[in-house]
């Protein structure tokens, strides 16, 4: 009188092919929006096959793919957006910052990991990101 379900037999896993189709398409659904945003550049997670490894570290250092912004215009305290999101990305992939710090506001935080990062390169230390400080956050 009702509608019946397929169920698998003598496996005893209580699976048939109609559950196992529908799991399967899933999974593929879910592949292929992964895959859309990977080449989109959405995608953020780590990027394993080809990161450098830490000496300081037995294995590879997984490193977030920074697609925010690209360009080398000057990026200072106070400002919020897409160049502040690249800044706070290339820091959090070198450990200056938290992933949770990666908001998009340039602030405290920002700046000092910002100074940081040019102490170490020997550069002027103001915290404002110029041509030779994006240069040393891509290195």
């Amino acid at each position: 009188m009702g509608t019946s379900t397929r169920r698998g037999t003598g496996s005893g896993t209580g699976t048939g092919t109609v559950e196992g189709a529908g799991r399967a398409i899933r999974r593929a659904g879910a592949l292929t929006a992964a895959a859309g945003l990977l080449t989109a550049g959405l995608l953020t997670g780590p990027a394993t096959a080809a990161a450098p490894t830490r000496p300081d570290a037995a294995r590879p250092t997984a490193l977030a793919a920074c697609a925010y912004y690209k360009g080398t215009a000057l990026t200072v305290p106070g400002q919020h957006g897409n160049r502040v999101l690249q800044v706070q990305c290339l820091l959090a992939n070198r450990h200056h910052l938290t992933w949770k710090d990666v908001t998009g506001s340039f602030g405290a935080k920002t700046r000092t990991a910002v100074e940081k990062v040019q102490s170490g390169h020997r550069l002027p230390t103001d915290g404002r990101v110029d041509k030779k400080t994006w240069h040393a956050l891509y290195s």
